[in-house]
């Protein structure tokens, strides 16, 4: 039961605003972070629920900015990969109960920090050529897979885009485009599902001036803030709220 009084949107609108910045301006996935912050206080198949619509329209607040930037070639292959990976994301949710869910959310979180903890200390080196269109494929049904089960696929998405030799402004580009379709893709099996309800559409219609907010502030921030300062609280937020997801999804 969804309970919309402050202690909820103490934590919502932060985490909405979060997302919004993340994904209008940084591209790399974090704003995953947000769904992880809402399932430490609701069931987390309704913090998913939560948040497409919010992330649907932070895409589309996005678009406009970075219209026709994008790769081309990249954004189809991961659309075409993640599209697949929606309808496998939506086969293992009907088999996911919340503790499930709950584990598989944090584990993703901690991943994150991991994969990019990693590559700063140089333990892990994407390649330096240029990946081959199959691992476009690839990672894009990847992306779309964790995508669905914790709004989770732009990491997967960020190891084929980074080799791809983007500029900045074109790897932006590319994410909004990209998970703008996946995110419309996700609703039909999220509808199937049961994941949307009453309750969950009107926090979504009390958080989207949040949401469009963020989304301001990141497409600005693109421009002016530098992503290492971003994303070191991000790193803070992930393994704190994933350490607690996985002790509840065990526990």
């Amino acid at each position: 039961m969804l309970t919309l009084d402050w202690t909820f949107f103490a934590v919502a609108v932060p985490a909405v605003i979060f997302a919004g910045i993340s994904k209008g301006g940084f591209g790399s996935g974090a704003s995953f972070a947000s769904a992880t912050i809402l399932a430490l206080i609701i069931e987390p198949g309704m913090a998913l629920g939560i948040m497409l619509p919010l992330l649907l329209l932070i895409d589309l607040s996005a678009l406009g900015p970075f219209w026709g930037k994008w790769g081309r070639r990249e954004a189809v292959l991961l659309i075409a990969g993640g599209l697949p990976g929606v309808a496998l994301g939506a086969l293992v949710y009907q088999l996911a109960t919340p503790d499930l869910l709950r584990l598989l959310i944090g584990g993703v979180s901690l991943g994150f920090v991991f994969w990019r903890f990693a590559l700063k200390r140089g333990w892990i080196r994407i390649a330096t050529g240029t990946m081959p269109d199959w691992v476009g494929g690839l990672m894009g049904v990847s992306a779309g897979f964790t995508s669905f089960v914790s709004h989770a696929g732009g990491p997967l998405a960020a190891i084929y885009l980074l080799s791809r030799n983007l500029n900045k402004t074109e790897y932006q580009a590319t994410t909004v485009v990209v998970f703008l379709i996946i995110n419309i893709a996700k609703f039909v099996p999220y509808t199937f599902l049961g994941i949307f309800s009453a309750q969950t559409i009107l926090a979504d219609l009390v958080l989207a001036p949040f949401a469009v907010l963020g989304a301001w502030i990141g497409v600005r921030a693109h421009f002016l803030v530098p992503e290492r300062l971003f994303f070191g609280l991000t790193y803070q937020l992930l393994i704190i709220t994933g350490c607690k997801l996985i002790w509840d999804g065990l526990t």
